[in-house]
């Protein structure tokens, strides 16, 4: 039955443990308070030594500083709780004449633990405890304070001086696909962790030479305070007075310094930890006994101090032991080393075997790849000064934003087969795309507002195909002085990938990108993502709608929007394009927002009706889809009128739409995305209400 309850106790404790820190600090305020009696005074000390203990022992076996991350507020705790016992055996020994106690008894009156230490500790001798006690203070004071303060400040600072570094390296680690972004957000967390770490300890260290200054005053206090009530109060002789308050008073400081001393050390060895895959004690030996020419250099300095006058035995025998060791550590090295050797000998010999790769290795493919040649690497390499990684960190994070989809990690790697300032990019395994990029220069480009042409290599920027020119760095000031928009290489090779991972969005849009896209939607809004995924739609038919959106720049973003209208829709249909222009529809004003200037004005050109009716005409739709039944000839009447229509506009690339009814929009979008791909195609129920539409040209084909 009482080992039940037991049980019964240790699972609530466990239960219950976050209350052990406020019952504690509430026990602190009483102790300070409230009158102790000398076996309760004794219960605290003890627990006072065990933390001690317990904290240093704690401290030898961790192998990062992290792994005991409270160690500031446990320091700042185990002070505190220090002067409290201060504070209360200072009124044990000050009412040490209470009761009728005479001057030899008073030496019991703060309890068994203070007088044991003022008597066996100090060897019963007043002189030697104060010495000791002295010694301990500035031992304290002096070297392991001063310098664990010193370290915890130096610590503190270049951990947060190093912070921006070790954001970066993590971010090409996540752009290469080293790692994932859950490995990048707990190594985030780890290095903010650790500037929090040694902040605090920076300042909980502060606390501990506060504790051994008030140690000193303390004991003075208590020593001129006994005289005074034993001689005044007690009316006791000042010679025996004296003894037993000062060996009190002894006693006292002795058992609260020893436990500081200890929390002191721990200070100091956990601020100087590094991170290590073993715990301080299988380091140091580790280490110690690594090189065995140093304890052979050792071993014969201890056989020279053997021939002078000093003990010769224990010189022998610490000589013969680091002899001893340094020849079996040497012989042990000699072994392994052949050991190495013919396993070297051995691997080389199978290696030398022609061996063929997995065929599973050739079978995956990345999403995105970036290869460039080895003029280019100097770009990637951080130590070179290259910021290519740190820009394709930002393209993930501007597309994510921009576009609602999260880019996979693009994998850089160089390729000795092309031209050494030449790049390509791929798509799953596919070039898309192959540029030259000129590191060391930067490129002039021309976006049609140039006051004076300047002299350079002549090229196109890749992304948006104007002219432009590579220039030096000597250049640059005057190619800015005449409009031309100047941007690093670099900045070039960012821009290219940036155009075709929009363009290429709605490939890079998985069914398991969207079951995440999802899965984080549901967080926020379940209901929507529990009705329409699974009983209207399938989770492929849920993709080719967002692919659709994406395959025209809509941002897909506002993911509850998207599906709430397909959850109003799919039961009446489950034509994805269909589905698709509702959406549409139902994200008007996020489309708009893409085209309008800053006057709240989309420019357009229209259709003519007639032209509108003989397309929709020629619409075929079937229970599959529908498409166009023009004849070749007459399509390409069309599109070569549209594009010259368009470019005769005077509207910059971008801001210009072509506006049509909403029958129409999906096919018109798919004959003319070849000839004319940077002008969207926009329905006339996808333009708000308070957006104004200023038309820039009608188009007009005779269909005849």
């Amino acid at each position: 039955m009482a080992a039940l309850e037991n049980i019964g106790v240790l699972n609530w404790l466990n239960r219950n443990r976050g209350l052990l820190v406020p019952i504690g600090a509430i026990s602190l305020i009483m102790v300070i308070l409230m009158p102790l009696p000398a076996t309760w005074m004794d219960v605290l000390l003890s627990v006072n030594i065990t933390l001690s203990a317990l904290i240093l022992m704690t401290t030898l076996y961790i192998t990062h500083p992290l792994e005991f991350s409270s160690f500031p507020s446990l320091l700042l705790g185990t002070t505190l709780f220090r002067l409290v016992l201060n504070t209360a055996s200072t009124r044990l020994i000050l009412t040490a004449g209470e009761g009728g106690r005479d001057v030899t008894q008073a030496s019991g009156a703060a309890g068994k633990v203070i007088e044991t230490f003022g008597n066996f500790v100090a060897g019963g001798s007043v002189a030697v405890g104060l010495i000791i006690f002295i010694i301990l203070i500035v031992i304290q004071f002096v070297v392991i304070t001063k310098g664990a303060t010193r370290i915890s400040e130096v610590a503190a600072r270049f951990t947060l001086d190093a912070m921006p570094g070790k954001q970066m390296a993590i971010d090409a680690d996540l752009n290469a696909g080293i790692i994932d972004e859950t490995e990048a957000k707990n190594r985030r967390e780890t290095i903010s962790r650790e500037a929090d770490f040694y902040g605090a300890m920076d300042g909980a260290s502060k606390f501990v030479r506060g504790d051994a200054i008030a140690g000193i005053i303390i004991i003075i206090i208590n020593i001129l305070g006994g005289l005074y009530v034993g001689m005044v109060q007690y009316g006791w002789p000042l010679k025996q007075c004296m003894e037993a308050f000062t060996k009190l008073t002894i006693g006292d400081g002795l058992v609260t310094q020893v436990p500081a001393f200890i929390i002191s050390i721990s200070s100091g060895l956990i601020v100087t930890r590094s991170t290590s895959k073993a715990n301080l004690g299988e380091e140091l030996l580790t280490q110690l006994t690594s090189k065995p020419v140093a304890l052979g250099i050792a071993a014969g300095f201890l056989g020279i101090l053997a021939l002078t006058p000093l003990p010769t035995l224990p010189m022998v025998l610490l000589g013969g032991s680091c002899g001893g060791l340094a020849y079996m550590l040497k012989t042990s090295k000699k072994q392994a080393a052949a050991k190495a050797a013919k396993a070297q000998q051995v691997s080389q010999s199978k290696s030398s075997a022609p061996k063929s790769e997995p065929i599973e290795s050739l079978l995956s493919v990345d999403p995105m790849e970036l290869e460039v040649g080895y003029g280019l690497i100097r770009l990637v390499d951080k130590s070179q000064g290259g910021d290519l990684l740190d820009r394709i960190s930002m393209i993930r994070r501007q597309i994510a934003s921009e576009m609602g989809i999260i880019v996979p990690p693009v994998r850089i790697r160089d390729n000795m087969q092309i031209e050494p300032n030449e790049y390509l990019i791929k798509l799953r395994g596919v070039e898309i795309a192959r540029n030259v990029s000129m590191p060391g220069q930067f490129m002039a480009i021309d976006s049609g507002a140039v006051r004076e042409k300047i002299s350079g290599h002549e090229t196109r920027e890749p992304a948006f195909g104007l002219p432009a020119v590579w220039i030096g760095e000597s250049e640059r000031a005057l190619a800015e002085k005449n409009n031309y928009t100047v941007v690093p290489a670099s900045s070039v090779i960012a821009t290219h990938l940036t155009d075709l991972i929009k363009r290429h969005a709605s490939e890079l849009l998985t069914r398991d990108e969207v079951k995440k896209l999802l899965d984080a939607t549901k967080e926020k809004s379940p209901a929507v993502v529990e009705e329409v995924v699974g009983p209207m739609l399938k989770l492929g038919e849920v993709q080719k709608v967002l692919q659709n959106l994406l395959r025209e720049h809509v941002p897909i973003r506002d993911l509850q929007t998207i599906l709430e209208t397909l959850g109003d829709w799919a039961s009446r249909t489950k034509d994805l394009e269909i589905l698709t222009e509702y959406v549409r529809n139902a994200l008007a004003r996020t489309i708009c927002a893409q085209y309008q200037d800053q006057e709240n004005t989309v420019h357009c050109i229209t259709l003519d009706p007639a032209l509108e009716d003989a397309i929709n005409a020629h619409i075929e739709r079937t229970e599959t889809g529908s498409y166009l039944t023009l004849s070749p000839a007459r399509a390409n009447k069309i599109v070569e009128t549209i594009r010259d229509q368009v470019e005769r506009c005077g509207v910059p690339m971008g801001t210009l739409v072509i506006l049509c009814s909403p029958q129409i929009r999906m096919q018109l979008r798919r004959l003319i995305e070849s000839a004319v791909p940077n002008t969207p195609v926009l329905a006339f129920n996808e333009v708000v209400k308070d957006i104004r539409v200023q038309s820039h040209g009608l188009v007009t084909v005779e269909m005849s």
